[in-house]
């Protein structure tokens, strides 16, 4: 688990995000300190109404990269003028508000505690559905606390996205360890009947799956992209971090699958599903990666092009094998992942930017934004943003369709029709 320092600036929306930031951050496992001096990460959610503003992130900026092993930028500045931290040559990573909590974890699984129970936050249902996951990578603290993999029955896990769904919920967040190897201590994966089962629940809502490795669900792909196929109540997005693209690097980080498995993984999702979001992560710079084997990660990056990217620079954790290994120079990691970040950059824009001029059939409208706008998912769980939301009646649960019009980096912008 990560001790992490966060410092927020400028408005309250601002302040709510962050607070969503560490609420995530606390249900994985990390908890908060006070100082730089105890932290492993530093996160800086920016302000950039004047130029003065500006000023002082990027002095901040600088001032916390220089304390801390890990930064990450986020917030308006980050959004609206990301490049201006590259240029002042700043060892950050610029990410969306709602990516941090996941870049933060330094490619380890979220820790769910013992007693973890479905949460109904807005119309959002957090629907923890199982803890532990059957890996042993060599880098990774979670295991020390969660052990192998611990499954409720389907049925148990059911009763409780449906008290969730009555109770309100429009979006059902699965979460857990490694989703993918849910049933495996039965003797069975068996994610896609627990997934059929909730689809068959009745009303409107949307499911996400989290983080689910490749070695799971390469077992079960075929099965799991034809449920994913057959209900609409799914979004077509599935999260599973590769963390390297070189099998070598793979083998030292006891990660159980390979590249190819991870290819087949990601074919058969594109046999399955004509529009569908690519989740995955990358950590680099581990102890034993060459040159070659960063290359072949951005080789293989730029095969499958993800449509949302979590790149994390390698940090050593207490207690884990690879914190025994020689480590590479802070200089190599940091160049290798502002190559890596870069490129992360351009596929997602372009993946938002071939969005424009189509139309998005019963998107989702899941929470607040700013300045009277609402943030909604399509049905690939792509953020959609609608500007002057209250012209429209749109509020969190509704569901509309919307024309893109627009697009930033991470997110499009819609327009209802």
């Amino acid at each position: 688990m990560a001790r992490y320092h966060i410092e927020t600036y400028g408005c309250t929306s601002n302040r709510g995000e962050s607070r969503e930031i560490e609420r995530r951050l606390r249900d994985a496992g990390h908890y908060r300190v006070d100082g730089l001096d105890d932290a492993d990460v530093a996160i800086l959610n920016t302000c950039t109404v004047v130029e003065k503003t500006e000023r002082n992130m990027l002095r901040r900026a600088e001032e916390l990269s220089e304390e801390t092993a890990d930064l990450f930028i986020t917030g308006c500045m980050a959004l609206a003028q990301g490049e201006e931290f590259a240029q002042a040559d700043i060892d950050g990573q610029v990410l969306h508000w709602d990516e941090v909590p996941e870049a933060v974890t330094n490619g380890e699984c979220p820790t769910t505690t013992p007693d973890a129970e479905p949460i109904l936050d807005g119309v959002v249902g957090i629907l923890p559905i199982a803890r532990g996951c059957m890996s042993d990578c060599s880098y990774c603290i979670t295991k020390h606390a969660t052990g192998k993999i611990d499954s409720p029955s389907i049925e148990e896990n059911v009763a409780k996205a449906r008290a969730l769904i009555h109770a309100g919920a429009k979006e059902i967040r699965i979460t857990g360890q490694d989703t993918g190897v849910y049933g495996w201590d039965e003797g069975e994966r068996k994610l896609h009947r627990l997934l059929e089962r909730i689809c068959e629940i009745e009303g409107e809502f949307r499911v996400r799956v989290g983080m689910a490795n490749p070695k799971g669900v390469h077992g079960i792909r075929e099965e799991l992209a034809a449920v994913f196929a057959e209900h609409d109540e799914l979004y077509d997005f599935l999260h599973a971090p590769v963390q390297s693209g070189s099998n070598d690097v793979l083998g030292d980080m006891r990660r159980q699958h390979q590249v190819s498995e991870y290819l087949e993984v990601v074919d058969t999702f594109d046999d399955a599903l004509e529009y569908w979001t690519l989740s995955t992560d990358f950590i680099v710079g581990f102890p034993t990666e060459t040159d070659d084997d960063h290359a072949q990660s951005m080789a293989l990056l730029r095969e499958t092009r993800p449509e949302k990217i979590n790149v994390t620079r390698f940090s050593k954790r207490p207690g884990t094998d690879a914190a025994d290994m020689k480590g590479l120079g802070g200089t190599i990691k940091k160049e290798r992942s502002k190559e890596m970040s870069a490129a992360k950059r351009e596929l997602v824009a372009d993946a938002y930017a071939d969005m424009v001029g189509e139309t998005r059939e019963d998107v989702l409208v899941v929470e607040e934004g700013t300045a009277d706008s609402v943030k909604c998912r399509d049905s690939a769980y792509r953020q959609v943003i609608v500007q002057n939301a209250s012209e429209y009646g749109l509020e969190p649960g509704d569901f509309v369709d919307l024309e893109i019009t627009a697009h930033e980096t991470m997110y499009a912008f819609g327009k209802p029709i």
